[in-house]
Order: structure tokens, then sequence, then C-alpha cells
């Protein structure tokens, strides 16, 4: 038995890491030797709604379904949808029947966080962003969040292990656990001690809310570490927030006010889109933890479409197979991909798996100008 928790690599690549009734279809089909060749799309919803989401978690499904003799297409990584198809496999059923359970959750799990992480970034595009969520989620999960906040644009993560998986390097400065390590009225020393531990390439940011108001500890931080002091962080406890923006407010006034005009101010703990258009103009950087790492997963849904090459599907599904367009004016269009689409329609799924071996570079930071790109094409909105 596992000390941990956790389903192994080697499980999930096997297909073991599946939903028992697919085990129970793989039987019967293969008592009734029957193993059609179909296609299978993913999708959210079927029609175009008007709002966007995030796709993510490509690279993992792609990982996934390496060596299996079938061919898919998919919309890259980074890439805005609304309704139709994400996804697209071809190939006998059999081969792939039991690996729907953990494609699924691969592409839901990650297009959730990336979504919200978009939000996020959209609410103050000139501002710092960092995702601060992990400690909210599972560590086996740790590096999704990390990277599907990346793909989203977010400007940093806290993770180191994460960090160290998709080649990211982790940042942070001080918790309030420090801050009490060192007791009440000693926040100078503990400020201090920061300052004269921490390789100089980190930034001096220190935490102004432990003990006392946020004004006095700001000030105190100051005139500690003088012009080494980079940012001040307000982490202020929701139960003695009460109007965090007059309270960012009368921070920004006396730190001009006392000559450190230089000095950022960071605001964490309980961020959401909201919260960053409400500071955005008085708070030059935010970091943002649940709403990004506890993102709903997207309900995304595995359905075959077309069976021995005819148009198939269950009641409320779509038949055939399609392809999804975005359109000069930033538009999502959903069509079969029999018809033409429309004239100014790039077609958006694309190869991403060919009788076995992927034939898509995965690269976080490509992927990331994408989906820049396209939520500035979309008008995406918090």
């Amino acid at each position: 038995m596992s000390q941990f928790d956790i389903i192994p690599p080697e499980t999930i690549k096997s297909g073991d890491a599946t939903d028992a009734y697919f085990d129970r279809t793989v039987e019967t089909l293969e008592y009734a030797d029957r193993n059609p060749q179909v296609v299978a799309e993913i999708t959210a919803d079927q029609f175009p709604t008007g709002e966007f989401e995030l796709l993510a978690g490509v690279k993992d499904a792609a990982h996934l379904l390496e060596g299996l003799p079938i061919d898919v297409d998919a919309l890259p990584e980074g890439t805005l949808f609304d309704g139709g198809p994400v996804f697209q496999i071809e190939g006998n059923y059999l081969d792939f029947a039991r690996y729907e359970t953990a494609l699924l959750g691969f592409l839901s799990h990650a297009s959730g966080i990336a979504t919200n992480a978009l939000r996020a970034r959209r609410a103050a595009p000139d501002s710092l962003v960092l995702s601060f969520g992990t400690r909210h989620v599972h560590p086996s999960i740790a590096a999704v969040v990390e990277r599907s906040a990346l793909l989203a644009d977010l400007d940093g993560i806290s993770h180191v292990a994460a960090g160290e998986l998709i080649g990211h390097e982790a940042g942070g400065t001080m918790p309030h656990s420090l801050m009490i390590c060192f007791g009440k009225g000693n926040q100078e020393a503990a400020w201090r001690a920061f300052d004269e531990a921490v390789n100089e390439t980190v930034p001096r940011v220190t935490l102004c809310d432990t003990y006392s108001d946020e004004v006095d500890e700001v000030l105190r931080a100051a005139n500690a570490l003088g012009e080494s002091l980079e940012s001040v962080r307000l982490d202020t406890t929701s139960s003695r927030r009460g109007d965090f923006r007059h309270i960012a407010r009368e921070v920004r006034w006396e730190l001009e006010a006392n000559g450190h005009e230089e000095i950022d101010i960071f605001a964490s703990g309980g961020i959401t889109p909201k919260t960053i258009q409400e500071l955005r103009d008085v708070v030059d950087g935010f970091g943002v933890g649940g709403y990004v790492s506890n993102a709903d997963p997207i309900d995304f849904a595995l359905d075959i479409v077309e069976v021995e090459g005819e148009p198939a599907a269950k009641r409320g599904k779509l038949s055939g197979r399609k392809q999804a367009y975005r359109t000069a004016d930033g538009g999502h269009y959903v069509g079969l991909a029999t018809h033409d689409g429309p004239a100014d329609g790039e077609a958006l799924l694309t190869p991403l798996i060919r009788d076995g071996e992927i034939v898509h570079d995965f690269d976080l930071d490509t992927a990331r100008e994408r989906a820049v790109t396209e939520a500035k094409r979309t008008e995406f909105t918090p």
C-alpha cells in the first residue's frame, strides 16, 4: 500500500486510472467481438455560448495517449474556446476506451485553473500577478496548478517542486510564521535577519500586518531596510481587513509623504478579479491563491460522434466530425468538418497525434503568448 493516496504515473499511463464501467465495456465488446472504428470528441458545450474558456492540459493528455494506434487532433494549449470540440480522436474504440477518465481529468482540471488565472490576469493586465494557491490543493497536482497559471500569463509561481518539474523557478519571501518566531515588537529584527540571510537576488518584500497597524509596520520596514526594500506585502486577515482599499490608499499616501515613493505595495489573501479591479490603481501587485488553485474543473465530456464513417451520437449531442474556427472578429464558430467554414475562419483543431506518435511541440512560452493574443482577440474579460 502506498504511503500517500496518489495514483502513480505508470498506472495512469497503463489505462488503469479509469472508471469501472469502462472495464465492463471493454469486457463486453471483446466478448461480442465488436471494435468499431469511431471518431470521438471532447466538448464542454455543443454550441457557442459567448463565454470563453482557456484550454490547458493538452501536453499531459497527449503523453497519456502516446503510443496508441490512434490519430488525435486538438486545439493548441492556450487557445480560448467557446463550444464545440477541443479534442478529437479517431481509431478503434477499444484502443482508447479505458483512457477516457484520465483524459478528461487532465483537460478539465487544468483548463479550469487556467481559465480563472486568465480572469485574474485580465483584471489588471499591467500589474504583477503571482500564483499563491498550491497550499489549497493536493501536492500531487501542484505542478498542474503552477503550469496552468503560467500558461494564463501569470508572472510567477510559489511552489518549489512544481517549479523544478516545469522548469520555472519559484519565488517568495516571508510568511507570518517568520515574523511570529521573532516575537511581538521585534518586526525589525525579523526583516533585518531576512535581508542579511537570503540571497540578494530575492526581492526584499516585507510582510507588514502581523502585529500592528499596516501603516505603522510599513513605515517601520522602510526605515529598517532603507533602499534595499522593494515592496511591502499586505495580507491582512479578512476579519480585520475592513475597507481594504482604504488601507492600501492610506499606506500609499504615507509612503509618499515620508519619501518612499519607490516602494511598491503587494496585496494577497482572498484576492479575486473583483478585488484586483478595485485595487489595481493603488496596489502594484497581487498574490492570487484559492481563486486560481480551487477553480472548478471545466465540465468536459467525451462522446462518439461517428461510427464506421457514419454520423452517430447520443440524444442531446451533435453527430458528425466537426471543426472549430476563430473568425477575424475574434468569434468562435463550430461546423461540420465536411462543410466549408467561415471565409475568414482559422481552423483550430490541428494534428496532435498520428498513429500513436506526438506530432506537436509543447512549449510553455509559446502557449502563454497564444493565450495573451487570444484574450485580446476575443476581448476576454474577468
